[in-house]
């Protein structure tokens, strides 16, 4: 195992008035934190202002659109592993965590995604089903542990504070367990061999 320090990208993923996302990101970003060999970068696409939409094909994107790409795109390239944290809209995941995928490609090669999700019924996992497909055409890997919340905004508190912290602060730590795994191998499979190459 590399004692370099893992660098973790954890994606808001979405935008919406009144979302629900940055309490369980903060509550995340905590858990990543004290489990330790992770550096976390955090990208809120409610700051990150990209478009609702891809330039038509072949288009180059304006000025305005070229800036908030860049701000997200080092941070991606840098990263050794990401987290995606999403809600589930309309049986899917939002438009927004579309647009921040698609703008990029190979930022996400031979790396591995994991998944925080949320929602009501469903807790979000049907989201989770369609971005596995969405990555793994990236040439990225995703991995099976997801922590997953339903009814989410009953199950944290008035501070942010999960109501069960035994059972998600223990599932948290399995995701970031297999995240690690999958993270210190391909960075060692890309150092020896570029991915494509």
């Amino acid at each position: 195992m590399s004692s370099t320090p893992l660098r973790l990208a954890v994606i808001i993923g979405s935008n919406r008035d009144g979302r629900f996302g940055p309490v369980i990101g903060n509550w995340f970003v905590e858990q990543a934190k004290e489990y330790g060999n992770y550096e976390v970068d955090v990208i809120d696409l409610a700051e990150a202002n990209l478009p609702s939409v891809l330039p038509a094909f072949g288009a180059a994107p304006s000025e305005e659109t070229a800036a908030a790409v860049g701000a997200i795109t080092p941070i991606l390239a840098k990263a050794d592993a990401f987290v995606v944290l999403t809600p589930e809209y309309n049986h899917s995941y939002p438009a927004v965590l579309k647009v921040a995928i698609d703008w990029h490609n190979a930022e996400w090669h031979g790396k591995p995604v994991g998944f925080v999700c949320y929602g009501g019924f469903s807790a979000g996992l049907r989201a989770v089903e369609h971005l596995r497909g969405v990555f793994a055409e990236l040439n990225a890997v995703t991995i099976r542990e997801t922590v997953s919340f339903a009814g989410a905004w009953g199950q944290f508190d008035e501070k942010g504070a999960p109501r069960d912290p035994e059972g998600v602060n223990t599932a948290a730590k399995t995701l970031l367990k297999q995240l690690e795994w999958w993270a210190e191998g391909l960075r060692e499979a890309r150092a020896k061999t570029p991915f494509g190459s």
